[in-house]
């Protein structure tokens, strides 16, 4: 830049030449500088001014288009926070097919305490175990003087321990609003939904997650913020249920039974309409698993005797080796087959109930209505291990369920690591093999629906169900037909229900030892049942654990004095309720019938 002198030479010569002062110039030039100097301060001031004002204006624009947003939106909670990561409350209902709910969410609160803002830490100690008995004063005392900043104290409140801890007036406690899971049904469909727990956790919120049943199973599902709280809808119909859990409770009590299981399925889809285990509990409050080594699975009343319980089924497995040896052509309802029992195969020997002898010959459709172990054996053979073994796989046997619950795929069969001819003879008749009842029930399905391998399932469905054909409707309509012989003539004549045509199979199979060999007083009972058998729709599945009737001066232990009057009941009393109409039995015009005025 260039610079002026304040004393140029050429002005001052000339300031000499007419006789005026030098200085005057230096003091122009000076003067002419400094104005300089100002005019270039004052745009640079100018310039600040107003980047300072562009400024204010934009931040305050922003902070005036904002607080017109928030106040034009809906105002909604905030979402509660912990450090950390965002805990995920909202979980979404359960309801049956109905939509009638089955596990919700309610607003509770939890219990916490700041120790160093405490006035009186002994006293409000003594006061809250008073509250909460379960509370050891002592203990809580030394927590809330050992120099910690935050302790908790209980994770539920009901409204009324919420008042009686604002009683307490100690401004050390406080309470931090959180969502729990509701079961308003309380032990109704226990095992189906199993319960919920509280995962991360904050003062201000805890995260609910699903520790057993379909809550553990469809946890994702129900925690997904995608689906905007939809609710999951189960298979099951509450009414049903409840009567089933009735009917079989009832049962259960009345032949001194160990446990009890139900299974209600549609036929046609897969849908589980009903599903019971006894003993039960409430979700609400769920108990504590059995850590005694030496307990059985099923003393826990956790244990879900309906998908964990495996089983021998007994003679519920004889209808599989009939359906498929006609299927494969072998026989037919009416071929005759040897029956004559005791029947010696190698060192073993098949024996008959009671030491009974069917023989020399029974129909294929005696052998079952008389349920003859020796006929079924023998059809067996004819058939052969290796496809027996492929068709008892078709049926689903071979593999856990796949149904909804996080217990099912635990619940593998028991399958014999080997499979000579005469584990093919045991295993027609229910032995030596075990399964789960609903393993059971979906292999009944496919002979009910006509012959079609469908999934079990506790989700609502929603349209046609397709599956793997295994068997022909013709094999599938000859097997039902057998069964109603089962109800009308065999074992189970005391699960005909007037009306509704029941066809079943009973099962009474001898519980195995651990130590090897089988008890003699001791029997899992079943009764596997279709009905109505000229358009069969639905199976009920019932099975005991060590029942016994005592009415009589005989004990009774087989499945046709147990199990089936109880799936009787049932049928009789859930039939109406799914819109079954009875089919009423002609009447012959000779008959005598009672009339009343």
């Amino acid at each position: 830049m260039m610079r002026t002198p304040l004393r140029p030479l050429a002005r001052i010569l000339h300031a000499r030449q007419e006789g005026l002062n030098p200085d005057t110039i230096e003091k122009e030039n000076l003067k002419l500088r400094h104005e300089a100097i100002r005019e270039r301060a004052r745009g640079r001031a100018q310039f600040r001014l107003l980047i300072l004002c562009a400024s204010f204006v934009i931040a305050f624009g922003a902070i005036g288009a904002r607080m017109g947003l928030m106040a034009a939106t809906e105002p909604m909670e905030p979402r509660a926070s912990a450090p950390g990561a965002e805990i995920i409350a909202q979980r979404a209902d359960i309801t049956d097919r109905n939509g009638r709910v089955l596990a919700t969410n309610i607003t509770t609160h939890a219990l916490y305490a700041h120790p160093k803002v405490m006035v009186d830490p002994k006293g409000t100690a003594v006061k809250l175990a008073e509250i909460f008995p379960e509370l050891d004063p002592a203990a809580l005392q030394r927590r809330f003087t050992d120099g910690r900043s935050f302790v908790w104290i209980r994770k539920v409140l009901s409204p009324e321990q919420m008042q009686k801890v604002h009683e307490i007036g100690d401004p050390g406690l406080l309470f931090g609003p959180r969502e729990m899971r509701l079961y308003p049904n309380g032990m109704l469909a226990a095992h189906i939904l199993g319960g919920s727990s509280f995962g991360a956790e904050g003062v201000h919120s805890a995260e609910v997650i699903g520790v057993a049943g379909i809550e553990k199973a469809m946890d994702a599902r129900l925690r997904d913020p995608a689906q905007g709280g939809k609710p999951l809808t189960l298979s099951i119909d509450l009414t049903l249920q409840s009567t089933i859990e009735e009917v079989l409770y009832a049962g259960m009590s009345m032949l001194n039974a160990k446990g009890a299981a139900a299974i209600l399925m549609d036929a046609r889809t897969g849908e589980i309409l009903a599903l019971a285990s006894l003993p039960t509990f409430d979700p609400n409050d769920r108990p504590t698993p059995i850590v005694d080594k030496t307990a059985e699975p099923g003393d826990s009343p956790l244990f879900n005797r309906a998908v964990q319980g495996v089983y021998e089924l007994g003679s519920t497995f004889k209808i599989f080796a009939t359906a498929q040896a006609m299927e494969l052509g072998l026989v037919g309802p009416e071929t005759m087959v040897d029956a004559n029992a005791p029947m010696q195969w190698g060192r073993h020997k098949i024996k008959e109930f009671e030491g009974k002898n069917y023989g020399p010959l029974l129909s294929v459709s005696d052998v079952i209505a008389k349920s003859s172990n020796v006929g079924t054996a023998h059809i067996a053979l004819m058939i052969g291990p290796l496809r027996q073994q492929a068709f008892l796989k078709s049926l689903g046997f071979f593999e856990p369920t796949p149904v909804e619950l996080i217990e099912a795929p635990g619940a593998r069969p028991l399958i014999p690591k080997k499979w000579p001819e005469i584990v093919t003879i045991t295993t027609s008749y229910g032995h030596g093999m075990s399964a789960s009842p609903l393993h059971l029930a979906a292999a009944y399905a496919a002979i009910a629906n006509g012959g079609v391998a469908i999934k079990p399932t506790l989700l609502k469905r929603e349209g046609p169900t397709t599956g793997v054909r295994v068997m022909s409707e013709k094999t599938a309509f000859d097997s039902v037909a057998m069964l109603r012989r089962v109800v009308t003539e065999g074992t189970a004549s005391l699960g005909d229900v007037p009306g509704y045509e029941v066809a079943g199979k009973t099962g009474t199979a001898d519980k195995p030892k651990k130590t090897g060999g089988y008890y003699d007083d001791k029997v899992v009972n079943t009764f596997a049942s279709v009905f109505p058998a000229s358009n069969p729709q639905y199976v009920l599945i019932v099975t005991l654990d060590e029942p016994q009737d005592d009415t009589l001066s005989e004990t009774r232990r087989t499945a046709g004095w147990t199990a089936v009057p109880v799936a009787s009941e049932i049928i009789r009393r859930v039939a109406p309720l799914m819109g079954l109409r009875p089919k009423l039995e002609p009447v012959a015009v000779d008959a005598v019938t009672a009339a009343s005025n």
